[in-house]
């Protein structure tokens, strides 16, 4: 489901990409693909969208990804650690330059006492960059938070773009 704003951040992200000669791969558990989804709704997305990773199971994040078990077991597929590691998989196991990883607990179950539905985790990667991981606690249903979640990650990516951007300038 694309909507006019995430239509809108994807085509921003678009003009971004292209702007600095990045090829763009996603790595996603909650989101099912639906960054995926949305910036290949932009024409000519194909220029600057390299592939995307679903990988909703631990077992998928493992093998698809190289997210150390170690990490799964210490840290669980919701945290920022395990976000990390799908974004640096990402950038490894594609010809991209920069990856986004989303990894949460979308409801209406499945939360805990430490990590309640809504918990969303968040990992950018960049070629030669510092990894940078947030966590957010996201209200609404699953789908809002579903959606909320794409918007973010879509977000960061154009913070990350516009922070090189200025740093050259």
């Amino acid at each position: 489901m694309v909507n006019a704003e995430l239509e809108q951040l994807a085509a921003e992200v678009g003009q971004a990409l292209k702007r600095a000669q990045c090829l763009l791969v996603t790595a996603e558990s909650c989101t099912g693909g639906w960054v995926g989804e949305v910036v290949t709704a932009i024409a000519g997305s194909s220029k600057w969208f390299d592939r995307g990773f679903i990988t909703y199971s631990n077992a998928a994040k493992r093998e698809t990804l190289g997210v150390a078990s170690a990490t799964l077991n210490r840290h669980g597929a919701v945290s920022e650690e395990t976000a990390r590691e799908m974004a640096s998989g990402a950038l490894k196991f594609s010809r991209s330059q920069i990856a986004v990883a989303i990894t949460g607990v979308a409801g209406p179950d499945g939360g805990s006492a430490d990590k309640p539905v809504g918990t969303v985790c968040f990992a950018w990667a960049r070629s030669n960059v510092a990894l940078q991981s947030v966590t957010h606690l996201l209200g609404g249903d699953r789908t809002q938070v579903r959606q909320q979640s794409v918007a973010i990650a879509l977000r960061g990516i154009l913070k990350i773009l516009s922070e090189e951007q200025t740093a050259i300038a």
